[in-house]
C-alpha cells in the first residue's frame, strides 16, 4: 500500500475508532508513524491508550518482515525465573542481517505486572515482552509496546474527560438482560465453539462483579466486543485464558 493511501486510511480509522478531531496532536504523531514505519491501524499495528500511541506485537512482527529480519533468538533467564511464583524473564536477540551482532532486549512478567486477562500465561507474556523490546531497539521504535504495560488503561480520545459516566439504562434497566446482547454472546460461543460455563466465569472476572447478573449492560457489551475481537485474532490464546477458569465453571445465564 502506498504511503499516502495508508496515511489516509489510518486517519480515517483513528477518527472513527477514537473520535479524533482535525488538528489533534495524536493524529500528527500517527502520521509520522504511518510514513516512517508503515504501521496500519486496521491491521492492529498501533493502539491509542490513555493519551498515547502504543505499538503491538503484531505491528512489530509485520515491520520485521518488511525489513527482512534475519532471525530472532529467545531464551529464558533462568536465574530470574521462579515457576512457583509465576515469575519469568526472557532475553531476546534480533538479527536484522546475516552478519548483524544482534539487538538484545529483556522482558519479565509476574502476576503483579500483567493484566488479569492473561493471568496464568506470565511465561508467554515475558517472552513477548523480550521480543518486543529487542525489535524496538533493532528498528528504532521509540514508543512502548502495548504488551509491555500492565493492566490496560482506558482508551479515550484526546481532550475527552476521564470522569466515569454511569451506565445509561436501557428500557428502564441498566442490568444485563437485553436480548440482543445475550444473543450476540451465544452466537459467539457457537461460532467459535467455546465452553459456555468458562465464558461466563471469564465474563464475571472481566466485569468485576460477584455474578454476571450484577453487571451493567455496558459492561457486558464491552466484554462481548472484547471476546469477539480476541476470538477472531487468536482463538488459541483465548482458549488458554478460558481454561484457567476450569475450577469455577458455571452455565451461561
Amino acid at each position: 500500500m502506498r504511503k499516502s493511501h495508508l496515511l489516509t486510511r489510518n486517519l480515517k480509522v483513528a477518527r472513527l475508532k477514537w473520535g479524533f478531531k482535525r488538528g489533534d496532536s495524536a493524529l500528527q504523531i500517527l502520521g509520522m508513524y504511518s510514513n516512517e514505519y508503515r504501521f496500519s491501524l486496521s491491521m492492529g499495528d498501533l493502539l491509542f491508550l490513555d493519551q498515547s500511541w502504543y505499538v503491538t506485537h503484531v505491528g512489530l512482527l509485520r515491520l520485521s518482515r518488511r525489513k527482512r529480519c534475519c532471525g530472532i533468538e529467545v531464551h529464558p533467564v533462568t536465574e530470574l525465573c521462579d515457576a512457583s511464583q509465576n515469575r519469568y524473564a526472557f532475553c531476546a536477540t534480533v538479527y536484522t542481517t546475516c552478519d548483524s551482532m544482534g539487538f538484545v532486549g529483556y522482558g519479565d512478567a509476574d502476576p503483579s505486572n500483567v493484566s488479569s486477562l492473561v493471568r496464568g500465561a506470565e511465561m508467554r507474556v515475558a517472552e513477548t515482552r523480550a521480543v518486543n523490546r529487542a525489535l524496538r531497539k533493532a528498528y528504532g521504535i521509540g514508543i512502548c509496546s502495548v504488551e509491555e504495560i500492565g493492566p490496560f488503561p482506558v482508551q479515550r480520545p484526546e481532550g475527552q474527560s476521564s470522569k466515569k459516566v454511569p451506565p445509561q439504562p436501557v428500557n428502564g434497566h441498566s442490568k444485563v438482560g437485553a436480548p440482543l446482547v445475550r444473543d450476540r454472546l451465544c452466537q459467539l460461543i457457537r461460532q467459535h465453539q467455546l465452553d459456555p460455563g468458562l465464558v461466563k466465569s471469564y465474563a464475571v472476572d472481566f466485569c468485576g462483579t460477584q455474578a454476571l447478573r450484577d453487571a451493567t449492560r455496558e459492561q457486558v457489551e464491552n466484554f462481548v466486543a472484547h471476546l469477539a475481537d480476541w476470538a477472531e485474532k487468536d482463538r488459541n490464546a483465548l482458549l488458554c485464558q478460558l481454561n484457567s477458569y476450569m475450577g469455577r465453571k458455571e452455565g451461561v445465564a
